[in-house]
C-alpha cells in the first residue's frame, strides 16, 4: 500500500485533528477528480508498518483521528492499520468513493465518507452532494456539519 501524502488536517472530520494518509491505487477514476495521480498504485512511497507507527507516535496527544483517503482496495492491510490506530486511542475514518464497504472494515471505523465525486453535485460542503459522511455507531448522516451557514 503506497501513499503520496501524510498531512495533519482539520476539516475532513469535523471536531477532530486528523492524521491523513492519502493512498494510491484508486480504481474509481471519477470524472473531474482533483487527484488523478492517485489512480496509479505504484505512485508514492510504501506505507510500512514502521513509518505508520512513527507517524502515529509523533502525533499522539495532538491528533485525535487517523484518516485514510482511499485504501479500501488493500482491505486486509487497511484493517490492520485501523486496528493499530484504535488500539493507540485514535478515532478512525475512511474517505471512499464507493457506495458501500465491507462489514469487517466498518467495524474498524468511527466515521465513513461514501459515494463517488460527481462534479456538478459537489462535495460534502454542497447541499446537493451525493456523498455521505456517516457516523458508524449510530448510522447517522452528518453532512450538515460541512455546510456553511
Amino acid at each position: 500500500m503506497n501513499y503520496t501524502d501524510i498531512e495533519i488536517v482539520f476539516q475532513e472530520v469535523p471536531g477532530e485533528i486528523s492524521i491523513c494518509f492519502t493512498i494510491t491505487g484508486c480504481k474509481l477514476q471519477c470524472k473531474g477528480c482533483h487527484s488523478p495521480h492517485l489512480w496509479k498504485e505504484e505512485n508514492g512511497k510504501e506505507l510500512t508498518i514502521n513509518k505508520y507507527l512513527e507517524i502515529l507516535d509523533k502525533y499522539k496527544g495532538f491528533a485525535s483521528c487517523v484518516l485514510f483517503m482511499g485504501g479500501e482496495w488493500f482491505l486486509q492491510e487497511l484493517i490492520k492499520y485501523l486496528k493499530i490506530a484504535k488500539k493507540m486511542g485514535f478515532e478512525t475514518c475512511l474517505y471512499t468513493g464507493e457506495a458501500k464497504v465491507e462489514k469487517k472494515l466498518l467495524s474498524e471505523l468511527t466515521w465513513l465518507k461514501t459515494e463517488p465525486w460527481i462534479q456538478n453535485l459537489g462535495g460534502l460542503d454542497s447541499k446537493f452532494t451525493n456523498q455521505k459522511f456517516i457516523e458508524i455507531k449510530t448510522n447517522k448522516i452528518l453532512n450538515q456539519l460541512f455546510l456553511k451557514n
